[in-house]
Formats: C-alpha cells, sequence, structure tokens
C-alpha cells in the first residue's frame, strides 16, 4: 500500500490546483449585463436595451426626456455602445433602490415614442419619433405600450468653471483652475448619478470653451433643479484659505467678492462689470426669483454646500456671499458659484491635486446637494 509522507504529496497539490483553475473558469456569472446601444433609421432613432434574463421595466416620457426604469433584484453590469444621433442628445444612468433608470436626452420635447419586448435574448426597444404626436403603429408582438403620464425629473446641473484658452486661476506648482473645476465637476456629476435617479448635466466634460451665456442656457434647456458652478479662488493676500460659496446679487457683498466677481466676468474694468442692459436684465430676474423664492433658495443652497466644506476644511466659516456673476443671472433655478478652495494657498493646492482630496470636495458638495433637496423636495 502508497504511504504518504509527511506533508501534500506533489501530485495532490497539482490535482488541487487544476480542478480549482477548472472550478473558476467554468463557474457562471452571477452578475447579468445590460447592453445599451442605438441605431438611426430614416424616420425615427432606436434605443435597445438587451439582457442576459428576462426585463421587468416602464418607459415614460417627460418633457424632452424619456424615463426607462428597469427593476432589478440583483446588480447589472451597464455596457453602453458608443453612439452618434441625428436627434439623441445623450443617454445617462443612475441606480436607485431595487432599480435602474436610464435616462434619453433628446433635441426637444415634439417626439412620441413606442416600446416593446423581444425574447431571445430578452430586449427592450424604444423607438422615438421626432415631431410626430401619435404613436405609430407595428407589428412587432410581445408588445408594451407606454404611459403617457409624464414626470417632473430632478435635475443637477453641474458647471466646471472656466475650460479651453480660460484657463482661470493658476497656482504656485503650476496647476490650472480649469483642470481642477473639471476633475471635481466630473466626480461630483459621477456621486450624483450613483446616489440619485436623477438626470444630471455637464456644462462640459472635456477641456473646452463654453461662454457664460451657453452656461446658464444648457441649465434653462434642462429645466434644472439647480444649478451649481464650481471654480477655485485666488488671491494675492497671504493666508487666504478656506471654501467661499456665492449666489447671485446685483450689489457684492464685500470689496473681495466684488473683485472676485469681476475676475469671473473677465471684464475691462469693476465699474462696467455691469453694463446697463445687463443691469436692467439683472432687476428683473431677481424680482422673478424673489416672486418664485429662488433667491431665498439659493441662500439656502449656498448655505449648506458651505458648511460641508467647512467641516471638510476644518477651516473658519467664511460664510456665504452674494456677487453679480454673470453665468448665474440667466439660470431659472436656484444656483450658487462654489470657491472649493484657494489656489493661490500652495498647502490647499498640494490636496487639490490629489485625486482623494477632489473626490472629497465632490463628496462634501453633494452631501449639501442632498440636504437641500431633502430639504425642498417637491
Amino acid at each position: 500500500m502508497y504511504k504518504f509522507r509527511r506533508g501534500i504529496p506533489k501530485w495532490t497539490a497539482v490535482f488541487s490546483a487544476l480542478f480549482l483553475f477548472l472550478s473558476i473558469s467554468s463557474a457562471p456569472q452571477n452578475q447579468s449585463i445590460l447592453i445599451i446601444s442605438e441605431q438611426d433609421y430614416e424616420k425615427y432613432s432606436r434605443v435597445t436595451i438587451q439582457s442576459d434574463r428576462p426585463l421587468s421595466s416602464s418607459v415614460e416620457k417627460s418633457d424632452a426626456f424619456v424615463f426607462v426604469k428597469i427593476r432589478a433584484n440583483s446588480p447589472f453590469r451597464i455596457q453602453r455602445e458608443s453612439f452618434r444621433s441625428r436627434f439623441i442628445k445623450s443617454l445617462g444612468w443612475s441606480q436607485g433602490s431595487g432599480s435602474y433608470t436610464l435616462t434619453i436626452n433628446t433635441e426637444n420635447e415634439n417626439f412620441s415614442i413606442d416600446s416593446f419586448k423581444i425574447q431571445n435574448p430578452p430586449r427592450l426597444i424604444i423607438d422615438i419619433y421626432p415631431n410626430r404626436g401619435q404613436i405609430p403603429p407595428t407589428s412587432e408582438t410581445d408588445r408594451i405600450r407606454t404611459s403617457s403620464q409624464t414626470l417632473d425629473p430632478e435635475c443637477i446641473v453641474i458647471d466646471p468653471g472656466h475650460g479651453g484658452l480660460e484657463i482661470g486661476a493658476r497656482g504656485k506648482f503650476g496647476t490650472l483652475e480649469k483642470d481642477l473645476t473639471l476633475a471635481i465637476g466630473m466626480k461630483l456629476a459621477e456621486i450624483a448619478r450613483q446616489t440619485r435617479a436623477s438626470n444630471v448635466v455637464l456644462t462640459r466634460d472635456g477641456d473646452v470653451d463654453v461662454s457664460l451665456e451657453d452656461r446658464s442656457a444648457i441649465a434653462n434647456n434642462n429645466k434644472a433643479t439647480v444649478f451649481i458652478s464650481i471654480h477655485v479662488n485666488g488671491s494675492y493676500r497671504k493666508g487666504a484659505a478656506g471654501p467661499e460659496t456665492y449666489f447671485l446679487s446685483k450689489d457684492a457683498t464685500d470689496e473681495e467678492a466684488r473683485r472676485l466677481a469681476f475676475l469671473e466676468n473677465n471684464s475691462e474694468t469693476l465699474e462696467n462689470n455691469i453694463q446697463a442692459e445687463d443691469e436692467d436684465l439683472i432687476k428683473m430676474i431677481l424680482w422673478d426669483m424673489a416672486q418664485t423664492a429662488y433667491l431665498k433658495q439659493s441662500s439656502q443652497l449656498a448655505e449648506d454646500i458651505q458648511d460641508e466644506l467647512n467641516l471638510l476644511w476644518g477651516t473658519r466659516n467664511r460664510g456665504i456671499k452674494q456677487a453679480p456673476f454673470k453665468v448665474l443671472t440667466g439660470v431659472a433655478c436656484p444656483a450658487v458659484l462654489v470657491e472649493v478652495a484657494f489656489l493661490s494657498n500652495p498647502q490647499e493646492e498640494r490636496k487639490l491635486l490629489t485625486e482623494e482630496y477632489q473626490r472629497k470636495i465632490a463628496q462634501a458638495i453633494y452631501q449639501g446637494l442632498a440636504k437641500f433637496l431633502r430639504d425642498n423636495s417637491r
């Protein structure tokens, strides 16, 4: 009879390793996958959601958006194919409790939708017909008519300041404001999309020029619930540190706020910061905002964000301030401009350069935003 030596025989170890490898290789993947694709046809655009298991879903149209809710008892892995469409502007995903939501953002609200399911493999088809008021007939099987009820979608617009030729402030170590605002803005968008079932829109997602007027237009075109413009401060004063959060006013809170608005607005002189026609526009907007409580809500949003940033940085509260920032003047919703730190402060610049602190800043802004949305739920 074969006698074992002390320890594990070599052939047993080899067999065990081979068995483990084969077990791992042949083990089924527990996590399902959703493949999202888009294709344009002559008279309509089609979005296809394909899965490896039957889909429980609902489709609803609201203004220029289509919301596709996928109910799931276990996590999905999302695979979105690149697309270029004449009518669909963007596709966005958000994860909620036991569900995923696909947001289809179209060019305008003048369209109709039709949806149906196909088996083997399970697919949900959403057809979007521009410039049509009725759902067209179709012969596909297993049709599920979509509900015509409308939603009041929550839309968070995030505005990474500067970009392209507009570099903004520059730090002692050569750090550019435009790069930091984009990095923080992208992280904030990621957190918001993962945490809330809402539409999250960035005014820029690359190093490109976007005018101040276009930034506010993006917010209004998407019917923004809130607008957050992200910036990094700069000062000639030694020791200037900490975050500051602003909301709109014709008059600045103090001389420093007036100087900052001047720099952000990129005007030639401080006195000509607001031209006569712009001043009339601001008065009109402020009057309208006052009627709809946007100023009060903007102040509250600024305070909620400022509180969270103060906790993060551990600095004295510089308080919320008001200034005539042009990027805020045309936005028809609660809107704030956040100076997350001072790039002119070497200690803060070092922290701003790290991915970890950029994410902490984004998380702090989101926590303030989430508190505001809870307190002002519709």
